[in-house]
């Protein structure tokens, strides 16, 4: 029978990449990344929210790539599958982990999070590395062949 690990959180990063390189030159990058829900308490009747934080790993080039565009408030999807572990802190007690080691990021929002408007004259970085087709014009061939080149609109 098949299985499935996977996870997807949206949230907003808990504070800045860091990220560092094996002695064989891979890339680990590791972020905090707070989700929230909220629920309505029943004896009360009042909104409460409860955030939870994520542990979240990536390698290789989306190391790369996560410490570079990813920093702290920024809002960010990511897809992955969860890693259990174990370890013994310095006072001798065995403590277990829960990691996520993500395998897709996309960046949420515009520039800093801050919105679409945010940083309009600056390109955005896309997984191709192609420019955003607002810089280049409409693609070749992308007309509806009429042959003036006019748009109505």
């Amino acid at each position: 029978m098949a299985s499935v690990n996977k996870v997807i959180l949206i949230g907003n990063c808990g504070r800045d990449p860091e990220v560092r390189y094996t002695p064989t030159g891979t890339a680990i990058c590791n972020v905090s990344v707070a989700t929230s829900s909220r629920r309505k308490d029943r004896s009360s009747g009042e909104s409460i929210e409860e955030t939870q934080w994520h542990r979240v790993t990536f390698y290789e080039r989306l190391a790369e790539i996560a410490g570079e565009y990813l920093k702290k408030g920024r809002p960010v999807y990511i897809e992955g599958r969860l890693k259990y572990g174990k370890y013994t802190d310095k006072d001798g007690v065995e403590r277990n982990t829960v990691d996520i080691i993500a395998e897709q990021m996309q960046l949420l929002g515009g520039r800093d999070g801050q919105g679409d408007e945010a940083g309009a004259g600056e390109e955005r970085p896309s997984r191709s590395g192609q420019r955003a087709a607002s810089k280049e014009g409409p693609p070749a061939g992308d007309h509806d062949g009429d042959g003036d080149g006019d748009i109505p609109f």
